[in-house]
């Protein structure tokens, strides 16, 4: 897969008092867009708790590069970064566009999953890799090891 983008619709709720998108709000679309990859590949919710695992997150970095304001047309892609071949670690980054496809903000997370009975790190089933492997890959993507 060579891309993967949703548009974003700008609620009243996510602007600050400054009429520009809270910074949190970010870390929100980058969670909605990775959720609503690995659901439409067939990495439910339901999956994963049938299965005892979930994503868990240890890093999460936001560089903001323009305001964002109610009426801007935003959109958030994906890449995956570096992941083990097990995929079992991983990270992901997501950029935020706004109008003729200005960057606005590069969101960067690092992550793994998670047995959620043990609450220890796994290597999750193999319905993970067949997922991660029709994520968009960025130009510097490497293997972890």
């Amino acid at each position: 897969m060579d891309s993967y983008v949703k548009p974003i619709e700008i609620r009243w709720s996510d602007l600050d008092p400054n009429f520009h998108l809270r910074h949190s709000v970010y870390y929100d679309y980058g969670a909605f867009l990775r959720i609503s990859f690995l659901e439409e590949h067939g990495l439910t919710v339901s999956f994963m708790a049938q299965h005892h695992f979930g994503p868990i997150l240890f890093r999460e970095e936001c560089v903001f590069r323009k305001e964002i304001r109610l009426g801007d047309r935003v959109s958030i892609d994906m890449q995956l970064l570096k992941t083990r071949e097990d995929h079992s670690r991983w990270s992901i980054q997501h950029r935020i566009l706004k109008n003729n496809e200005e960057v606005a903000a590069i969101l960067t997370v690092e992550g793994a999953w998670i047995d959620v009975l043990k609450r220890k790190l796994t290597a999750p089933p193999d319905t993970v890799k067949h997922v991660f492997d029709k994520m968009p890959r960025s130009e510097q993507f490497m293997w972890d090891k």
